[in-house]
């Protein structure tokens, strides 16, 4: 029998899964790190109800609560309850019956089924801003008793968890001002403009789209990385100045767009809309744009004398391709970018250089 002195009590709303009794309800943040513990890390794996915690993710997931105090959301923890529990409903019928309040023994044991990294987030956010203690979260309950079901609940709450692409997730990003400005290129330039790809982070075979969003984000973010704009819209038109003057010394671009190649052909047989060359293009072009705009243009010109086929694997192999595949690793795209740069009239830096030479040490 619960003492009714020693126990905790949650506003809650009972519902019914797989035949079992589960409750729903909203926990005040300062709450959450006191009662809601990890399993021991020490623990061995086959003895712990969820991974690891990832230490690294969890000032990252803080600083987005502390900066964004008034549009931060989060989705509900999942918890298992291991002791005490008892369900005091409004009424005994209809809507009544399920509403009331879940009483908890204080002896009871809470485990993180599904929310640990925001629940360490939390306590985080919470030393900076203690202002942020009076709001809730929403928390599910599950009766667990012994916590013999917990590893099953948390295989089965991730089992079915799909990320989603780097594409969609940029796509609905209006925080990150990098984010912003690439959907502007991505929409407007002429470069670009109905060829993009906005959701999916990879094209199929059919896709009548040269790039995704997220290919042209690492080209863009490769391009003003280390350089001062006067806003958000001024970074936006040095970059479709850079991308437009890119595209017309790239032929095939332009074909697809009036329909004299088909976007899966150009994919198929060329490596200049893959992601690595749009971000080695990006890392040449942040040298090129501090020029005057006449010679930064000029010097472009020389991208018209690229042979950027896959079959021309003198050039692309052990840079962009490994036996004939497209590479993404950093090394490729510094080998790339090392290309181009020679390409455009530009030196190569220590660590390029670097790169270089054990390219071709190894060619020999």
């Amino acid at each position: 029998m619960m003492d009714p002195s020693f126990e905790y009590i949650f506003p809650a709303i009972r519902g019914i899964q797989a035949g079992r009794e589960y409750y729903v309800s909203m926990c005040p943040l300062r709450l959450i790190p006191k009662i809601f513990l990890f399993d021991e890390e020490e623990l061995l794996p086959e003895l712990r109800a969820q991974r690891v915690l990832n230490r690294a993710r969890i000032p990252e997931i803080s600083r987005y609560i502390l900066k964004n105090p008034e549009g931060y959301v989060f989705s509900a923890i999942t918890a298992s309850v291991d002791g005490g529990v008892r369900f005091r409903s409004l009424g005994d019928e209809g809507e009544s019956s399920r509403l009331g309040a879940l009483h908890v023994d204080m002896a009871a044991r809470f485990i993180i089924n599904d929310g640990q990294h925001r629940r360490a987030a939390i306590e985080m956010a919470l030393a900076s801003d203690p202002g942020l203690s009076d709001e809730t979260i929403a928390v599910v309950f599950f009766v667990d008793r012994g916590l013999e079901r917990s590893q099953q609940m948390f295989s089965d709450l991730n089992r079915h968890a799909v990320r989603p692409s780097r594409s969609l997730g940029l796509l609905y990003d209006h925080r990150n001002d990098l984010s912003s400005i690439v959907k502007l290129v991505a929409l407007r330039s002429e470069a670009f403009k109905d060829v993009v790809e906005l959701e999916r982070s990879t094209l199929s075979e059919r896709s009548r789209k040269l790039f995704t969003l997220s290919a042209i984000y690492n080209g863009c973010a490769a391009l003003m990385e280390g350089a001062e704009f006067k806003s958000s819209d001024n970074a936006a038109e040095t970059c479709m100045d850079f991308w437009e003057e890119v595209s017309r010394h790239i032929p095939e671009w332009k074909f697809v767009r009036n329909g004299r190649m088909t976007a899966g052909e150009v994919r198929r047989d060329f490596l200049h809309t893959h992601a690595i060359v749009l971000q080695a293009l990006g890392m040449a072009g942040r040298e090129l744009i501090v020029l005057p705009p006449k010679e930064w243009k000029d010097r472009l010109k020389a991208l018209a004398k690229v042979d950027w086929s896959r079959s021309n694997a003198k050039t692309w192999e052990g840079r962009a391709l490994i036996g004939g595949r497209v590479s993404k690793s950093t090394h490729n795209v510094t080998l790339t970018c090392n290309f181009i740069k020679q390409r455009l009239g530009l030196d190569l830096g220590p660590e390029e250089l670097r790169a270089e030479n054990a390219f071709k040490r190894g060619r020999e």
